[in-house]
C-alpha cells in the first residue's frame, strides 16, 4: 500500500488529538473558559472522524492498538502542561505499550 505512511502519520495525529481533547477539557475545568470546552469538542471529534478513517483503510488490529499511544501523549501533556511529577514506574508502562504497538506494525 503506498499510501502507508501517510496512513501511519494519520494514525499519530488521531491518538494526539484525542488526547489533547482531553487537555482542552482539563484546562476548561480549571478557567470555566468555553472555548477550551469547543477546541476539546473539536479535538475529540477530528480525532474520532480520523479513527473512523483509518478503521476502513487499515487493519483493525493496527488502529484499536494503536489508541493506547494517548498514554504516551498524556504523559508528556502531563508534565509538560500540567508540571505533574512523571515516576519511572509510569515511563516504563508507556515503554511497554510502545514496544507492543511496534510488535504490532511489524
Amino acid at each position: 500500500m503506498k499510501n502507508e505512511p501517510i496512513l501511519y502519520m494519520l494514525l499519530l495525529a488521531m491518538t494526539l488529538l484525542g488526547s489533547l481533547g482531553s487537555v482542552f477539557f482539563k484546562g476548561f475545568t480549571s478557567k470555566k473558559q468555553f472555548f477550551l470546552l469547543f477546541i476539546g469538542f473539536a479535538s475529540y471529534g477530528i480525532g474520532a472522524l480520523l479513527n473512523i478513517y483509518l478503521l476502513k483503510e487499515l487493519p483493525y488490529t493496527i488502529v484499536m492498538p494503536a489508541n493506547a499511544l494517548t498514554f504516551l501523549w498524556a504523559l508528556l501533556f502531563a508534565k509538560v502542561i500540567f508540571k505533574e511529577s512523571i515516576g519511572m514506574i509510569k515511563i516504563a508502562g508507556v515503554v511497554f505499550i510502545i514496544s507492543g504497538l511496534l510488535l504490532l506494525i511489524t
